[in-house]
């Protein structure tokens, strides 16, 4: 049964007036961090550590692996990009799950469904049985991967929903470091044991994410949905300063959603006369998404082409395969190896968490296309860094040293710019009722390509070497770029149901650039 809310204004000249009033008192006031809202946020986003923590440290179990089971580079490729494609599965399913069973319950899904992959990796005794494994894993993967931003984005108070959001992509990289950090342990034991160590810790933090996460409220946005409007509220009040401040939110909540008072024969109704969302689960999101107005378009190629840009950034597999880059460089020793990307994980990180900090302040826009520009620069110098050591014998340590700092800077650029602002932009931008199936679709291509990149790293690199990768690694970020400037709007600042306004029309798209 839906709950009424009360009286919302209907007078058009009065909603303007307050959301205006509201807007100054968010604008005038330095961001203030809500306790409750960064519980949740941080209780959600601990479930992207696993994600983190399978790609540092399948980055080092994957030489193992190859040497004790015997694999080609091939099977290499296809062992380590399965996660990824595997994960489109979890995320296409993600949307309509979510709308269904809840976000909070969606989370729970994901680590569960990644505990029981990391124990058939870690148990695995073929090289069959290890792609189950990955294949498990990747479902769970591609869930969280969509759930943990779009719960936060739906939770968080608009000044700090940037910080936020991207805590999916700091935890992310705190499970990478972790993973190095395991590597770097566990390299010294027997081939056919360490491995297996490296990808079944896994399951161990899974169990308690699973049962962390019964503590966190449900998303207010889904509650509203579903008509539950008295527990939205109160998660809201929570989650806000002020109790006008929490009324306020559930007015443009509930606007968004259509919910008015109720009807003449005392049944809640929408704003078109129909009734509430009591059976609501989703429908419908599809059919607006395959045949989208030019708004809706709009944020579908924004939100799919961030998506698409990084991972077409070849990040994830230059994580994967750093050992086997630098072992081709000239570093041979596992110890050394494992070093190098243990520094590489300590920049990632720390970037990551100056870029949330920023976020807010400075904006999407001007932090993402800072990232860009310098990965540009930073692939260019180890593209030429690893073309020198090709094509030298004595493998001098300045080209190795160029090669380390310049992977350090692309993860630290990537860090500052697409690793974080991804996940925040294709979280926030959809409408109420689309936000969970259009991000969906985007991770979805997010997970697509990673897996392609993934899949083919190797075999480009044979081609045209690992100099010549990251030479077109460099171009394809000076698209990236080009298109950032002109089809992303700047978002810092607006709620989640003032997001339609951006992308309304041309006009108002390119006002919204300025970052001002």
């Amino acid at each position: 049964m839906v709950e009424p809310i009360g009286p919302i204004p209907v007078d058009d000249k009065d909603v303007h007036a307050k959301d205006q009033e509201t807007s100054i008192e968010y604008n005038t006031r330095r961001p203030r961090f809500n306790k409750y809202a960064l519980s949740c946020a941080i209780l959600a986003s601990i479930n992207s550590i696993l994600l983190g923590y399978d790609i540092g440290v399948m980055s080092g179990a994957i030489v193992f692996i190859r040497d004790n089971m015997k694999i080609s580079s091939t099977q290499m490729e296809i062992l380590v990009g399965s996660l990824n494609v595997s994960s489109l599965i979890g995320s296409l399913a993600s949307g309509k799950t979510s709308d269904m069973i809840g976000r909070r319950y969606t989370i729970i899904l994901a680590a569960a469904t990644f505990f029981i992959g990391a124990l058939l990796m870690g148990l695995a005794p073929s090289y069959l049985f290890l792609m189950a494994g990955r294949v498990v894993t990747g479902i769970g993967v591609g869930y969280a991967l969509m759930i943990a931003p779009v719960y936060t984005a739906e939770v968080s108070p608009r000044m700090t929903r940037g910080f936020l959001t991207s805590l999916p992509e700091v935890f992310i990289n705190v499970g990478i470091l972790l993973g190095y950090v395991v590597n770097y342990s566990l390299a010294g034991l027997p081939i056919h044991i360490n491995w297996r160590l490296m990808l079944g810790f896994a399951a161990v933090p899974a169990l308690g994410i699973a049962f962390g996460v019964l503590v966190m409220p449900e998303s207010p946005r889904w509650l509203v949905m579903k008509g539950r409007i008295r527990e939205a509220k109160i998660v809201l009040l929570k989650t806000s300063e002020s109790e006008d401040e929490a009324n306020v939110r559930l007015e443009e909540i509930a606007k968004a959603a259509s919910i008015v008072v109720p009807g003449p024969n005392g049944s809640p109704v929408t704003a078109n006369g129909t009734r509430n969302l009591d059976g609501w689960h989703g429908q419908g999101a599809w059919r607006q998404l395959l045949r989208p107005t030019k708004p809706i378009r709009r944020m579908l190629v924004a939100a799919i082409g961030i998506n698409f840009f990084m991972q077409a950034s070849g990040n994830d597999a230059v994580v994967y395969y750093t050992p086997l880059v630098f072992k081709a460089a000239g570093i041979e020793h596992p110890r050394p190896l494992f070093g190098v990307t243990v520094i590489m994980g300590l920049a990632k990180t720390f970037f990551v968490l100056v870029s949330a900090l920023f976020l807010d302040h400075y904006g999407r826009r001007p932090l993402l296309l800072l990232g860009t520009m310098g990965m540009v620069v930073s692939l260019s110098g180890l593209g030429l860094a690893n073309k020198y050591l090709e094509h030298s014998s004595k493998k001098p340590t300045w080209a190795i040293a160029l090669g380390v700092v310049a992977l350090c800077a692309d993860v630290s650029f990537f860090s500052i710019g697409l690793g974080p602002i991804t996940w925040v932009y294709s979280s926030e931008i959809f409408p109420m009722r689309l936000r969970a199936q259009g991000s969906s679709l985007a991770v979805s291509v997010n997970r697509l390509v990673s897996g392609v990149v993934s899949m083919s790293f190797l075999s480009i690199a044979k081609k045209i070497t690992f100099g010549g990768v990251f030479f077109m690694l460099s171009g394809v970020i000076l698209l990236a770029t080009i298109f950032f400037y002109f089809f992303l709007p700047e978002t810092t600042g607006k709620s989640l149901e003032e997001m339609g306004e951006i992308f309304e029309d041309k006009a108002v798209n390119k006002n919204s650039y300025s970052t001002e």
